[in-house]
């Protein structure tokens, strides 16, 4: 499952268009534009799982190719095709959530079967292929570990390929780190881990809520925010950075079951990433100030935005 960070990142850019785009109103369809926003990240993850499958199967191919030669040599008769039965690859394919999701997003109509071919003939050459296709019996950690290899230390360190992903995936940055942790986790567990659900309903409730009351609740969010601009303009203050500090007083005003302290270092850890350290100082001193001020005012109530506004 996609992560709350993840989440943020999402909320935040969506919150940026609004403001350069719309002049600060929201769009009529903005759960549409975020489900669209989220489901790239579905889409990424199929691309992903699918080119790491196809590299491992290639060995098959590459065996067909090589017997098909005009002269056959012993080698060509003998190509260990042992990677294409790789039981965590049958297993995923197996899976029926993995089915679905390869099914709806269609990755194989994005894949470069040229670069699967790179990639199958790197991790041929590699010591660690060559002692796995002669160990006598397959050993859980190795299959998984195999097609680790292929995913983290072949495709992923490949800056061709990667531009590519790049070009594809305008999420690409944001995505990838949390994504290569799914992947290592799916292997871990490919009969059972529901690849096509990458966000959960409670998750997804949260992104809603969390982009609805940053919008809906506007007003109230800049009548506690300027104040504490010390002679600063609102206008003057960078819009990311504004843009962050909106989401985080929403989280700390109307998301019960996240902690404050959870909250404000997550925003901290957002700026430095997306604007720079000097805006994380700065947030970090907005929302803690605030914090400090409606908590002592007992104006800090941890209820829901919709339980709110029933």
């Amino acid at each position: 499952m996609i992560s709350r960070r993840i989440i943020r990142v999402k909320v935040m850019q969506l919150l940026y268009i609004a403001e350069t785009m719309y002049d600060g109103d929201s769009p009529k369809n903005q759960r549409v534009e975020l489900r669209k926003s989220i489901d790239k990240s579905r889409s990424l993850l199929a691309f992903l799982l699918h080119n790491t499958i196809e590299v491992a199967k290639y060995s098959e191919t590459w065996a067909h190719s090589r017997s098909m030669k005009h002269i056959v040599t012993e080698e060509d008769r003998n190509i260990n095709t042992k990677v294409a039965g790789n039981d965590v690859v049958w297993r995923l394919l197996e899976n029926k959530s993995y089915q679905k999701l390869i099914a709806e997003e269609k990755p194989e109509l994005i894949t470069d079967k040229d670069y699967i071919k790179k990639f199958f003939l790197k991790l041929q050459d590699m010591d660690v292929y060559k002692l796995y296709i002669h160990a006598d019996s397959r050993v859980k950690m190795e299959e998984i570990n195999i097609l680790s290899i292929i995913f983290n230390d072949i495709m992923l360190q490949d800056e061709n390929y990667v531009s590519l992903c790049e070009e594809l995936f305008a999420n690409w940055d944001d995505d990838i780190e949390v994504l290569q942790k799914i992947i290592l986790t799916i292997l871990q567990k490919p009969s059972s881990y529901k690849v096509d659900e990458l966000v959960s309903e409670e998750k997804w409730q949260y992104a809603i809520q969390l982009l609805e009351t940053v919008i809906d609740k506007k007003e109230y969010l800049m009548s506690l925010i300027v104040p504490k601009l010390n002679n600063w303009e609102a206008d003057r203050i960078a819009l990311v950075d504004m843009i962050f500090i909106k989401m985080g007083l929403a989280e700390l005003l109307y998301f019960e079951t996240i902690p404050t302290k959870v909250t404000i270092n997550e925003y901290i850890d957002l700026a430095k990433e997306y604007s720079s350290k000097q805006s994380s100082q700065f947030i970090n001193g907005i929302l803690d100030t605030i914090h400090k001020e409606l908590l002592a005012e007992d104006k800090i109530q941890k209820v829901s935005f919709v339980k709110r506004n029933k």
